[in-house]
């Protein structure tokens, strides 16, 4: 180990960590984000208009489909036998825009915090595409881990700010 990161060598190489000799334990993850978007765009998101279909439904399934892939886009990820994923998006007017929030569960050696910050990312992105012939200038921000439990390192939280 490198510096205390767990997935470079004392050479200096990458590699995947074993985890072989760890406890399975429950481990949960959340993550969030949220797509801002102008008030109009929001509107026709929640109306089911798009041109493009269900947003909210697709960036759902695509949020689903990325947690139980992040192995594939992420190279030193352990793929999982996630044993659940939820993806809520809620319309805040505030914004304007949508909040996604993530949560994924496993019983394994590894956490999960990886593949709740992919689905909220690909959540946010999908949404961004099926949007994008409306408006342009819509941003994905935020995106960020809000707790985790199980595992050695225990359990945290995000106070909000």
């Amino acid at each position: 180990m490198s510096d205390g990161l767990s997935h470079i060598s004392a050479t200096g190489e990458a590699h995947m960590v074993d985890v072989s000799a760890k406890d399975v334990t429950s481990r949960i993850a959340v993550a969030e984000g949220h797509v801002v978007m102008k008030a109009e765009t929001l509107a026709l998101a929640l109306s089911g208009d798009a041109k493009k279909g269900d947003v909210l439904g697709t960036a759902r399934i695509a949020g689903i489909m990325a947690a139980k892939r992040t192995h594939d886009l992420i190279p030193l990820c352990h793929p999982l036998a996630i044993s659940k994923v939820t993806v809520d998006i809620t319309p805040d007017d505030a914004l304007p825009g949508l909040r996604v929030r993530a949560l994924v569960k496993v019983a394994g050696q590894t956490g999960v915090e990886m593949e709740a910050l992919t689905a909220v990312s690909v959540t946010c992105l999908t949404i961004y595409d099926m949007l994008k012939a409306v408006d342009r200038f819509m941003t994905i921000e935020g995106v960020g881990m809000v707790e985790k439990t199980g595992g050695k390192s225990g359990s945290w939280h995000r106070d909000a700010s």
